[in-house]
């Protein structure tokens, strides 16, 4: 069964004005309407939240809408209304193709002339840099698109552009300004749009690496050699799967993301080191910051970890005119899906199982609970330690509920994310084709004894504050070997 269980939420602003004929207000009643006939979740979300709850909600926004003029405002506010249900497994963004047929009717983004600026030259900023005999905050770092110039005025931090891959920002102006004291740390960081977001976390791990808020930047001048780092920067800077030895008795193998793009990329990783990985007692599989993605994205992973048969509850789909064209799509499109003979054959009677069955949920597979069995469950590895945190949601954790039932599985981290109950988005155009709403089609038949929307999936061992995130690696290594 071809699964695309994506943890996705769109939100793309832009300073286009509305349509005429298409309002916020009329894109709204498109989104709820839409959403209401066809979302897999909306009946179990009215169910569990009140009929009274959702009709002072939509109220609200529909107050809300009635005063928007441009895409901008309406955006976020349509994307507020879908929040409603669920914190995943929705999206609405401004289509792409929309974007490219106004581009010519479109007035130039919005300059900020008027932003605050800092005025220095790159050259005579690292002429600064270099006679500096302490390492800190100070220097030029990147930020993708961003290149940006950090130095203290007084006792705050400001970061400046250097250089700009956005047009809303030109070199010069504050994108960044950060305090450390004893007694409070506090930041703001600009958004592309020149929002603003606050907050009280900056960290500097190693010497090369800022946090600030939710924003990761790297130093690029002065860069400072450093090693001690080096196997957690490679991790979070991934983007393409991995597997590498951390001693004799440990594998680490990072996979980023699940993604059906990345399906060929980790199949190859196991490929090449099936016979290392059968060999090596310890296995550390880290999924930490995930994507979601594909359910065949991890199905060549199981067979290394399996000691028992695999209990998975199936799902519903709940079968309408408009969700039944995704069957469709595969059908049609089985190249863009990556969709085999055998896939099609199920979207082909999967399609005619649900046109019988119009307005109602279906269980396309029949049974409740599936059961994956191997030949072969192999000594090695003997332990298997897992690490997740908050970002894994989706696909990720419908691979941890397959795995967490192994005996050689553990899992290290922080709850993830909680965003599986409600799955397989399907994205559709808004009738003036300025929008694209993502919803649902299918929802777990573990409801509701077994949820974890809302939730997650809780870590075997709780990496807790104390445990900075560039020692998850050490830590997980030490517990397989026994020496914690």
């Amino acid at each position: 069964m071809i699964k695309f269980n994506l943890t996705l939420i769109f939100i793309f602003l832009t300073t286009l004005a509305l349509g005429q004929n298409c309002d916020c207000v009329s894109n709204y009643e498109w989104v709820k309407k839409t959403f209401e006939e066809n979302d897999a979740g909306f009946r179990y979300a009215l169910e569990t939240k009140g009929e009274q709850a959702y009709t002072d909600h939509n109220k609200r926004i529909l107050e809300k809408v009635k005063n928007i003029k441009t895409l901008s405002e309406c955006t976020p506010v349509l994307y507020e209304w879908l929040t409603f249900f669920r914190s995943g497994h929705i999206g609405i963004k401004l289509n792409e193709k929309y974007q490219q047929t106004n581009t010519q009717a479109n007035t130039e983004p919005q300059k900020f002339s008027d932003w605050e600026t800092y005025s220095i030259s790159t050259e005579k900023f690292k002429k600064y840099l270099d006679n500096k005999k302490d390492i800190d905050y100070e220097g030029i770092w990147e930020s993708a698109p961003y290149k940006i110039g950090i130095t203290k005025q007084g006792n705050q931090y400001i970061g400046f552009i250097i250089e700009s891959g956005a047009e809303t920002w030109t070199a010069g102006q504050i994108k960044l300004k950060f305090t450390i004291d004893e007694n409070k740390t506090s930041s703001v960081f600009y958004m592309r749009n020149h929002s603003a977001v606050e907050s009280e976390n900056v960290s500097l791990t190693g010497k090369n690496h800022l946090q600030v808020g939710n924003t990761q930047l790297v130093r690029i001048y002065p860069k400072i050699e450093e090693t001690e780092y080096t196997q957690y920067f490679k991790s979070i800077e991934a983007t393409s799967p991995y597997l590498e030895e951390l001693n004799k008795t440990t594998l680490y193998f990072r996979i980023p993301s699940f993604g059906d793009m990345h399906k060929k990329a980790i199949d190859s990783v196991i490929a090449a080191n099936r016979d290392k990985i059968l060999k090596t007692e310890n296995l550390i599989i880290d999924i930490h910051n995930g994507t979601g993605g594909s359910d065949g994205s991890y199905r060549e992973i199981l067979p290394f970890i399996y000691t028992n048969p695999i209990r998975g509850v199936g799902v519903e789909y709940f079968s309408t005119k408009l969700n039944n064209q995704r069957m469709l799509d595969f059908i049609n499109n089985p190249d863009e899906y990556g969709l085999d003979e055998e896939d099609k054959k199920w979207a082909k009677n999967a399609y005619e199982k649900l046109e019988k069955n119009l307005g109602k949920y279906v269980n396309i597979g029949d049974d409740i609970v599936s059961t994956t069995k191997f030949d072969t469950i192999y000594p090695y590895p003997k332990n298997v330690g897992i690490i997740i945190n908050q970002q894994n949601g989706s696909t990720d954790e419908q691979f941890l509920l397959a795995a967490k039932q192994s005996k050689k599985v553990k899992l290290f981290g922080t709850t993830t994310f909680g965003v599986l109950d409600i799955s397989n988005m399907y994205f559709v155009d808004s009738p003036c084709k300025e929008f694209e709403l993502g919803y649902s089609l299918s929802r777990s038949m573990r409801i509701p004894d077994f949820t974890i929307d809302g939730k997650g999936i809780q870590p075997d061992y709780y990496l807790d504050k104390s445990i900075p995130p560039y020692e998850w690696t050490d830590f997980v290594n030490k517990i397989l070997n026994g020496q914690e």
